[in-house]
């Protein structure tokens, strides 16, 4: 599976000896070819701003009615929305933090996560807009068991990322890290590297 447009998103804090940092750049290079384009958005060194009530004020204001304050406190969503579009395939550094996902990670659901833009609601419920998109969540842990009880990241990115019209999302486990032997962390550093080839039945 050779992706067209690679949109990479890197959240984990440590620039050196990040697992879910180096499984990503091999997901990447597994998944490109000659011509594929790959943007690369490193979270942690440029998080997303929070959204704030300038941003909510501005969001709930139809664009035609939008000042020049406005469209400036949008344009950072704007732009990330605009490369989320542009994608066909996301792949996501998922490092598991106290339970859940980093917050440069949530900075940047909450920016592109916009009415009218990448959703929409009708009489028949919520209908995501970000349609004909894979999405491939590399999740590292110290300790935590993906899908286990205690992992409240993997569930919410699945959730959010369908809610946006994105259900094709597959998951690399790379969990419980630190107990693993070498023969596994190998394997799954072999599954990741195998994913152009024959790609990763969604879990």
């Amino acid at each position: 599976m050779i992706a067209r447009t690679i949109l990479q998103l890197d959240a984990s804090a440590r620039s050196e000896g990040s697992v879910s940092r180096d499984l990503t750049r091999r997901a990447v290079a597994a998944l490109s070819g000659p011509e594929t384009e790959l943007v690369v958005r490193d979270l942690a060194a440029t998080a997303p701003a929070f959204v704030d009530e300038a941003w909510i004020g501005a969001n709930f204001t139809p664009d035609e009615a939008r000042t020049a304050e406005q469209r400036e406190a949008l344009a950072r969503s704007d732009a990330l929305i605009a490369e989320l579009k542009a994608a066909d395939t996301l792949v996501i550094g998922v490092p598991i933090y106290n339970f859940t996902i980093p917050a440069s990670l949530k900075a940047w659901i909450d920016q592109i996560a916009r009415a009218r833009v990448t959703f929409e609601y009708s009489d028949k419920g919520p209908k995501g807009l970000l349609t004909g998109k894979t999405a491939y969540l590399i999740i590292a842990s110290g300790g935590v068991a993906v899908d286990g009880e205690a992992d409240f990241a993997t569930g919410y990115l699945r959730h959010v990322l369908g809610f946006l019209g994105i259900d094709d999302v597959r998951v690399i486990a790379a969990d419980k890290w630190m107990f693993r032997s070498e023969d596994d962390k190998a394997a799954i550093e072999r599954q990741v590297d195998s994913l152009g080839a024959a790609g990763l039945a969604a879990a």
